[in-house]
């Protein structure tokens, strides 16, 4: 019973992030079909239709099958004015020295909207491939000693330090970062390791869009972590999202996006999940079983991204009332920010704005007042020319 769970408070008000596909996008999972390239044009297409709806800001996926998310992040700042972009730091792919003059620099051109997300990997085939051989638990100590460094070197610090991976001797930023002490620390770990890091260090812990008993469970471990060293988080959560304006569309829809899938494609992909020891990936597995038959695995929350797509594997299905509902019931265990995508990532991103925004009790940060265009217009399409439409209302609320 999550009334028995010492939850972090609720959350009055929550932010919303959208993704930029860097690893591909299309109209169906796992086919060419619809399929999209994915050229800088189309990136900054999505970026600025985030940018311009109100989005707080965006992920930018990490890994072998991904274009790089510091090169594109880079590429979006001077396309967008007030989106942030949620962009990777891989310890042990990277020295933290290179990585802090990184942030700051990237965090200076944007003007402070830089956000880090703090991603250990769980797949060791990929990781080896890259160049790190450590095994789990190890990781997430070369991702506590790579923080430790990181962070004194953002505060304007010299370090030196020897610890049992990673040294440094007499290390200093020169450029400081905008944001105060550092761009903010998003990460997610699900087993214990990963909990300690995130209570030793990180500002936002997030968890993938798992049932919201579940959900309760992992934000009431994680927040006994960081109380226990005198720390609180933010909390975040990262789903997919499939919002129409009615229900029986909402579920077609996410038919649909399976239904190019066949059952080698299915057993190919659950095949290299199941070599990951990553517990989040292991989570997300075990809510389908690699099966289509029991998809709904609680209510509106739909299992069939999981099916081909590694990490987030779980979408929000329903109408805009539903979805509203969903994610309420989310903040109500202290979440606070909601980190979404949907395909195409194009379309989705405006349905969600126009249908949802105005049912959620956004944050400052979050929505989108026009300004003058909000009665200057025009505002929706003009009724025959002569009339403006009736209920002048931005997707933002």
């Amino acid at each position: 019973m999550t009334d028995q769970l010492d939850l972090p408070p609720p959350a009055a008000a929550t932010d919303v992030l959208w993704f930029l596909p860097t690893h591909g996008d299309g109209r169906y999972l796992g086919s060419e079909v619809g399929a999209r390239h994915v050229s800088l044009p189309y990136l900054t297409q999505i970026a600025k239709a985030a940018d311009d709806l109100g989005y707080y800001g965006v992920l930018l996926p990490t890994g072998r099958s991904c274009e790089d998310s510091w090169v594109v992040a880079s590429a979006m700042v001077p396309q967008t004015q007030r989106l942030r972009f949620l962009v990777a730091v891989r310890p042990g792919m990277t020295e933290p020295a290179f990585a802090a003059r990184m942030t700051a620099t990237l965090d200076r051109l944007s003007n402070g909207r830089l956000l880090i997300n703090v991603v250990t990997g769980g797949d060791p085939v990929e990781l080896k491939g890259d160049g790190v051989f450590h095994e789990h638990d190890e990781r997430y100590e070369v991702t506590d000693e790579y923080l430790h460094v990181w962070c004194k070197l953002l505060q304007g610090e010299e370090v030196t330090y020897k610890g049992k991976h990673l040294a440094i001797e007499k290390g200093k930023l020169l450029y400081p970062p905008v944001q105060q002490p550092y761009p903010p620390l998003y990460f997610g770990g699900s087993s214990t390791a990963g909990n300690e890091v995130a209570a030793n260090h990180v500002d936002v812990y997030l968890t993938w869009g798992e049932p919201p008993a579940d959900v309760a469970q992992k934000l009431a471990k994680a927040k006994a972590f960081a109380a226990a060293r005198g720390r609180t988080f933010s909390y975040g959560i990262r789903l997919h999202v499939i919002v129409r304006e009615t229900s029986a569309e909402a579920w077609k829809a996410a038919d649909e996006l399976i239904s190019k899938l066949d059952d080698d494609t299915i057993a190919t992909a659950q095949k290299a999940f199941a070599r990951m020891d990553s517990v989040g990936q292991s989570r997300m597995s075990q809510l389908h079983g690699g099966k289509r038959d029991k998809l709904e695995v609680s209510p509106n929350l739909w299992a069939g991204v999981g099916l081909v797509r590694g990490g987030a594997g779980t979408a929000l299905v329903g109408n805009p009332d539903e979805v509203a509902a969903r994610m309420k019931e989310y903040m109500a265990l202290g979440i606070d920010r909601f980190i979404l995508s949907g395909y195409p990532h194009l379309e989705e991103c405006y349905r969600f704005a126009e249908l949802v925004f105005p049912k959620l009790p956004l944050k400052a940060t979050t929505g989108n007042d026009l300004g003058p265009a909000r009665n200057a217009g025009p505002f929706g399409e003009v009724i025959a020319n002569v009339v403006a439409p009736s209920h002048r209302k931005a997707a933002a609320g």
